[in-house]
């Protein structure tokens, strides 16, 4: 059997997306398919080193090494060829954090924050909780793929009090993974209109069907100097309980600032097994996470090829990175809250709606399905269920 197979008890763990969803979404006996975590244990390897930190006994203040760095500089270099250097590491609890300290560190009340929507909606939340402006820069959908409006980018990038530019690479919900030259694009426009990226790039190691990613930063100097990029293992191999991500800023005064602002919120150092989590996850995850992508490769195959046989009026997006899918069920006809209703009372099924992720967003539902086959399939069951 394949170890992804196996099915693992997550309630009465303090789950998230298995112990909240009555909870958040208010029905008995659902299915959980939304929180983007995976129900995969994690590597053989990260659990055996976080089983020998545990034997130790002690759990004092703990610094990341440079052990530490060096695995996350191996790691970047291994999978996308670009070379960093470890005292460009800043170390947050999260991705989420980072974006939220950043807006504080480089810009200022009323300054504005290009973001492009669909997109995961903490873009949003960490911009206007901290009385900045989200200006959106629509994703175009073209032939059942996202495509940047660049006219309308370059107008938004060229308004005075733009500042920062949100970039999700791969994109999330939609796992779009951009091209070279779409990112030269957007560099190149960001630097002419002097705007700093911040560049979430949590999802860059989950790449399906042979898409290569490639880091905003690693393009050119220039673009490493005024860019921020974001990466952690959390997604990557299921520790996103544990907190721990790196946060790559090559520039020694936007480090600076942001170390600055870190420091004011009192943030001092990572979660010591989150630290050790990191080091063995970036340090001997590699053949497991290839095991794993070939698994999430084979879901969304299987659920591409269910979904055209069983409701062929949905339509799906196939992802080049993530083990989120993004369903266009605009075919329905239906409302959002309607589609919500049905899912709920009929399919008992969980599903984040697509508005969520703003307004172009309406009519689509994100499926996690980095899940056992057996879930998935019978997710789908639910899923069917409810619009039949």
């Amino acid at each position: 059997m394949n170890r992804f197979d196996a099915l693992v008890e997550r309630k009465m763990t303090n789950s998230v997306k298995w112990d909240l969803t009555k909870e958040i979404f208010g029905y008995d006996e659902l299915l959980p398919m939304w929180v983007a975590d995976m129900d995969f244990p994690s590597p053989d390897e990260v659990l055996k080193a976080l089983h020998e930190r545990v034997n130790h006994g002690v759990f004092g203040y703990t610094i990341p090494s440079e052990s530490t760095g060096r695995a996350i500089q191996q790691w970047v270099n291994q999978r996308h060829n670009w070379k960093t250097d470890p005292k460009s590491y800043v170390y947050s609890s999260g991705v989420v954090a980072a974006l939220s300290t950043s807006v504080l560190a480089y810009t200022e009340p009323g300054d504005q924050v290009v973001v492009q929507p669909p997109v995961y909606y903490p873009f949003f939340d960490t911009v206007e909780k901290n009385n900045r402006v989200v200006l959106g820069n629509e994703l175009l959908l073209e032939n059942g793929r996202y495509e940047i409006d660049f006219d309308d980018l370059g107008k938004k990038l060229a308004e005075k009090k733009t500042k920062l530019f949100f970039l999700c690479n791969p994109q999330n919900p939609s796992g779009r993974v951009w091209r070279r030259e779409e990112l030269e694009r957007i560099a190149e426009l960001c630097i002419k209109h002097d705007v700093l990226i911040i560049s979430d790039e949590i999802h860059s190691d989950l790449l399906l069907f042979g898409n290569k990613h490639i880091p905003i930063a690693y393009l050119s100097e220039e673009l490493a100097q005024r860019s921020i990029t974001c990466i952690s293992p959390s997604k990557t191999f299921n520790i996103a309980g544990l907190q721990a991500a790196a946060i790559i800023i090559p520039n020694d005064s936007l480090r600076r600032k942001y170390n600055e602002i870190q420091s004011s919120q009192g943030f001092f150092t990572l979660n010591t097994l989150g630290i050790v989590a990191m080091e063995a996850a970036y340090s001997y995850g590699e053949g497991w996470l290839n095991e794993l992508l070939s698994y999430l490769e084979e879901n969304v195959t299987f659920l591409t090829a269910y979904l055209q046989e069983k409701l062929p009026a949905v339509k799906v997006m196939v992802p080049e990175s993530t083990y989120l899918v993004w369903l266009d069920a605009s075919g329905l006809n239906l409302e959002d809250n309607e589609l919500k209703r049905l899912l709920l009372q009929k399919g008992k099924l969980a599903l984040e709606q697509g508005s969520k992720y703003g307004k172009n967003g309406a009519g689509f539902l994100r499926m996690n399905i980095a899940c056992p086959r057996s879930t998935l399939e019978e997710g789908l069951k639910r899923f069917v269920v409810a619009f039949s």
